[in-house]
C-alpha cells in the first residue's frame, strides 16, 4: 500500500485578520483533502496555532503601525524573510499560501516562486484604489489570486495572472458567530458600547487614550448607566490593554475580554473602532460605529505624498465598498475625545444618523456576497495543486 506524503503548506499572515483567515483555511483545506495529512509552516497567530501550524513568528512580533514605524522594523523585517525564504529552500513545501500583508507577502513569494513552489495570495490588495502598476509584479509572483470582490479577477484580465473570486471570508465567519449562543458578556448598564483599539501594539498605545477618556465621557453624560467592553485578539495585547487602562483614567464601567470581538459588536448598541477589519465586522453584526484613527505626523505626510494619485477617499473598508461616507471616520487631528464622544453618543439614540448607517450597512452587506468563501478558496487552491505547473503545461 502506497502511502500519501503529508501536504506541506508554508503559510504567512502578518496581521490578526489573515491570521483569523488562514485558520479557517487550513481548516477547509483538510476538507478538501481527506485522509491526507497536512503540515503547516510559517508565519501567523493563535487561529493558525490552534489548527496545528508551526509558527517562526507570531502577528504580535509582526504588526507594525505607520510608514516610520514599519521603517524602523526593517531589519527584523528582513530577517523574517531571510528565514522564511531559507525554510522553503530546505523544506520544498507544495504551496505558499500568503494572506494579504501585501508588502512582505508579494517580497515573500517572488523569492519562493523563484525556488519552484507554487504560490497563491488570498485577499487581492486594492489595485482599484491604488497603483494599478501593482498588477504585473502580482503576476511573476503568483499563481494563483483570491479574490474576495465580484470586480476583481477582471482587473487582472491579460496579465498572465490567474485570479478567481471566492468572496469575503468575513461573511461566513459573521453567519457562525449569529447562529452561536450569544456567550454572557459583563454588560453593566442601559447603553452597551464596544471600544475596539486595533490589533497592532502601536495602535493600541495610540488610540486607546482618547477611546478612553471619550468614554469617560460618553459616561458621564449618560449619567453612568454605560457599560464599556474592549475585546482583545490576542493575550499579549489584553495585557497591553490592560497596563493602559490602569494608567489612564476611563470609564468606571469597563471590561476587557480576550476574542468575542463579534459577539461583542452584536451585542453593542455603538462602537468606536481603530480603522482596519474590525469596521467591516461591526457592518456584519449591524453594531452602529464610529471609525477613529492616529498615525504619526511623519507617517501622515509621507501617506499624503503616496496617496495624491489615488482613487482613495476613505479610510475605513464600509465606506470603501460603499463608494462613499456611510460610517463616519474621525482621522488625525479630528480624532479628539470630543469628536469621539459626539459620535457615539448620536449613535446610542434613536437619531436619524444611526437610521441611515444601518440602511448603508444593509447595502454593504449585499455587495459582500454570500457565505462560503473559505471553501471555494480552499476548492481553488486544491485545483491549483492538482493541475499541472506551468512549466510541464
Amino acid at each position: 500500500m502506497t502511502t500519501v506524503p503529508p501536504l506541506k503548506i508554508l503559510m504567512a499572515a502578518g496581521e490578526v485578520s489573515g491570521d483569523m483567515y488562514g485558520g479557517a483555511l487550513i481548516r477547509a483545506l483538510r476538507a478538501q483533502f481527506p485522509g491526507r495529512e497536512l503540515e503547516i509552516r510559517g508565519l501567523g497567530g493563535n487561529a493558525m496555532r490552534a489548527e496545528g501550524a508551526q509558527l517562526l513568528y507570531h502577528t504580535d512580533e509582526l504588526g507594525a503601525m505607520g510608514i516610520f514605524e514599519v521603517l524602523s522594523k526593517l531589519r527584523f523585517f528582513r530577517k523574517v524573510l531571510r528565514e522564511m525564504t531559507a525554510l522553503a529552500a530546505a523544506w520544498r513545501p507544495d504551496v505558499l499560501i500568503t494572506l494579504d500583508y501585501y508588502s512582505f507577502n508579494i517580497a515573500l513569494a517572488e523569492r519562493v516562486r523563484a525556488l519552484g513552489v507554487r504560490t497563491v495570495h488570498y485577499i487581492s490588495p486594492k489595485v482599484w484604489v491604488w497603483r494599478r502598476g501593482r498588477i504585473k509584479r502580482m503576476a511573476h509572483a503568483f499563481d494563483l489570486l483570491l479574490c474576495i470582490f465580484p470586480f476583481e479577477p477582471a482587473l487582472y484580465a491579460g496579465s498572465g495572472l490567474k485570479a478567481v473570486y471566492v468572496g469575503h471570508p468575513l461573511v461566513e465567519q459573521a453567519a457562525q458567530t449569529r447562529a452561536e449562543q450569544p456567550p454572557e458578556l459583563p454588560w453593566h448598564g442601559r447603553f452597551r458600547v464596544a471600544l475596539l483599539p486595533g490589533s497592532r501594539a502601536g495602535e493600541i498605545r495610540s488610540i486607546l487614550p482618547t477611546f478612553l477618556r471619550a468614554a469617560r465621557r460618553v459616561e458621564a453624560i449618560k449619567h453612568g448607566n454605560c457599560a464599556f467592553i474592549i475585546p482583545t485578539p490576542t493575550p499579549k495585547m489584553r495585557a497591553l490593554v490592560e497596563r493602559i487602562c490602569a494608567r489612564v483614567e476611563g470609564p468606571r464601567h469597563l471590561s476587557v475580554v480576550e476574542g468575542q470581538a463579534r459577539h461583542v459588536l452584536a451585542q453593542a448598541d455603538a462602537a468606536l473602532i481603530a480603522s482596519g477589519t474590525a469596521t467591516l465586522e461591526a457592518c456584519l453584526m449591524n453594531c452602529p460605529a464610529l471609525l477613529a484613527y492616529r498615525v504619526s505626523l511623519p507617517t501622515e505626510c509621507v501617506a499624503r505624498v503616496v496617496t495624491a494619485h489615488a482613487m482613495l477617499r476613505f479610510a475605513g473598508l464600509v465606506n470603501i465598498i460603499a463608494g462613499r461616507l456611510v460610517m463616519p471616520e474621525l482621522l488625525q487631528r479630528d480624532f479628539s475625545i470630543y469628536e469621539s464622544a459626539v459620535g457615539l453618543l448620536t449613535f446610542l439614540r434613536d437619531t436619524p444618523e444611526r437610521r441611515a448607517l444601518l440602511s448603508a450597512y444593509a447595502q454593504v452587506r449585499d455587495r459582500l456576497g454570500t457565505p462560503g468563501a473559505t471553501a471555494r478558496a480552499a476548492q481553488a487552491i486544491a485545483e491549483l495543486l492538482a493541475s499541472a505547473p506551468s512549466g510541464e503545461k
